[in-house]
């Protein structure tokens, strides 16, 4: 219910950024790369979860997290302007960053590692139809209905944080298996995993800034094109993220990881070509499906960790994974303002990075002597 939730909040949030920005607030690329690079500074604080624990249980950190996310997400829409859009993002994105952190660890600690693969594989399912609800919502209400995005805004954040309150109220405390580390954790033998999630990490902020934004800037979709664009997204991803959660525990994470960036290597070296805005939104399709793989580099770790480590790991991972992302939106919007073309072929760049780095996978780790796991 808490990933149903959060999926609410932020999906409704993501798909009416862009159109917002640009025609509530005027942004240029310039504005939406600063919005976004602030929007990332709690994910790289995110290792400060581990201090919190130290007084708040995991669940109820998360369900505090969710309260945060969807306040923030329900005021967005009351601040159609530069300082305003920032503070509403910065708050939205403080309970994010921390649920997703807490949600990662949960989810690791609760899935065995034989079933982790297909279990969340289908969290995604179920995210997705909980977003194709959100998109539904939103198309009938900008297409038929002409509402205003403050409205809208309001009543998706709105839903969520009386949702949370629910859950708070009558959802029961789960024991938590193993007793975690209240302490940050960096060790040599999670080398290759704080890798790939700082190449994910980097190349992910690609896709999330600047795919959505050439949608709206280059091809002029507009808020009900682009909520038909997800809405197809996660009709895709109900179908077929549990079963690609199942194939990655068949074949194995180095397999799943190389077909993965491959795959978005050739996907973002088209972002950077295209000319086309049917072309543009079927490579937005098939890189959304990609990303499903990503539980792969999830499962990795969860077969290398020490169990005592994941909770602490999970903030440290998130930090990682956001070094990039607080510096590459503004940066990336300045050469955005150059030549777009520039952002997408970086982006190329980087999953050929994570093509590399993959290859490690199963050779290192996998093989450690007991007394060293």
């Amino acid at each position: 219910m808490s990933s149903v939730v959060m999926t609410l909040a932020f999906s409704g949030w993501m798909a009416l950024l862009n159109n917002f920005t640009i025609e509530a607030a005027n942004f240029t690329g310039r504005e939406i790369g600063i919005l976004q690079s602030l929007r990332e500074v709690p994910g790289f604080l995110a290792f400060t979860a581990v201090f919190v624990l130290l007084v708040l249980k995991e669940q109820t950190f998360a369900l505090v997290s969710l309260c945060l996310l969807t306040i923030g997400v329900a005021i967005t829409g009351l601040f159609p302007f530069e300082l305003g859009l920032y503070a509403t993002t910065v708050l939205m994105s403080t309970g994010f960053h921390y649920f997703e952190t807490v949600n990662q660890s949960l989810s690791l600690q609760w899935f065995s590692k034989d079933e982790a693969p297909k279990q969340l594989g289908r969290l995604l399912s179920i995210k997705s139809i909980a977003a194709l609800v959100v998109y539904g919502f939103i198309w009938l209400a900008f297409s038929v209905y002409s509402m205003q995005f403050s409205t809208a805004y309001l009543i998706l954040g709105g839903l969520g944080f009386m949702i949370t309150v629910w859950m708070w109220l009558v959802m029961p405390q789960f024991e938590q298996k193993v007793v975690q580390h209240k302490n940050l954790i960096l060790r040599k033998r999670y080398w290759l995993y704080y890798l790939l999630t700082f190449l994910s990490g980097a190349r992910r902020q690609i896709f999330v800034v600047f795919a959505g934004f050439m949608m709206v800037e280059k091809f002029g979709y507009s808020v009900a094109d682009i909520t038909l664009l997800y809405m197809v997204n996660h009709l895709l991803n109900i179908y077929l993220a549990p079963k690609i959660g199942e194939w990655i525990g068949q074949i194995g994470e180095r397999k799943a990881l190389t077909m993965e960036y491959i795959g978005l290597i050739l996907v973002f070296s088209g972002y950077a070509l295209v000319e086309n805005g049917y072309f543009a939104a079927a490579l937005y399709v098939i890189d959304h499906v990609f990303f499903a793989m990503a539980i792969a580099i999830k499962t990795y770790f969860q077969k290398i960790a020490d169990p005592k480590d994941i909770a602490s790991t999970a903030g440290v991972s998130f930090t990682i994974n956001h070094i990039a992302a607080v510096v590459i939106p503004a940066l990336f919007g300045l050469i955005w303002l150059y030549n777009p073309s520039l952002v997408f072929f970086a982006g190329a760049g980087l999953a050929a990075c994570s093509l590399i780095a993959s290859q490690f996978v199963d050779k290192i780790g996998y093989q450690l002597p007991a007394s060293v796991r």
